[in-house]
């Protein structure tokens, strides 16, 4: 099943887990989807209304960033690890 790492900054969304193991595999968006049913949250600062991933957040399927290999289509496989980075700013 895959894994999903959630950052420190997002962890209060998803119950204060840092690893989060979903059924669901197969595309990112079938994970996201599984997310949002089980912590509705995380999902909310992952994807926008319209479904599509929010333009301050990086997820990375296996180390390869999902925005350069086919979105939310992205293949998952079952014993995928997804990281889940949003961008900071400051200066």
């Amino acid at each position: 099943m895959p894994v999903v790492l959630v950052p420190g900054a997002l962890r209060a969304e998803a119950g204060g887990e840092g690893r989060l193991i979903v059924g669901a595999d197969g595309s990112l968006r079938a994970v996201l989807d599984e997310i949002g049913q089980r912590w509705p949250r995380l999902e909310r600062r992952l994807r926008d209304e319209t479904g599509v991933l929010r333009r301050y957040v990086n997820v990375y399927v296996d180390g390869e960033d999902c925005r350069r290999s086919g979105g939310l289509d992205t293949p998952v496989p079952a014993a995928a690890e997804i990281q889940v980075l949003p961008s900071v700013a400051g200066g």
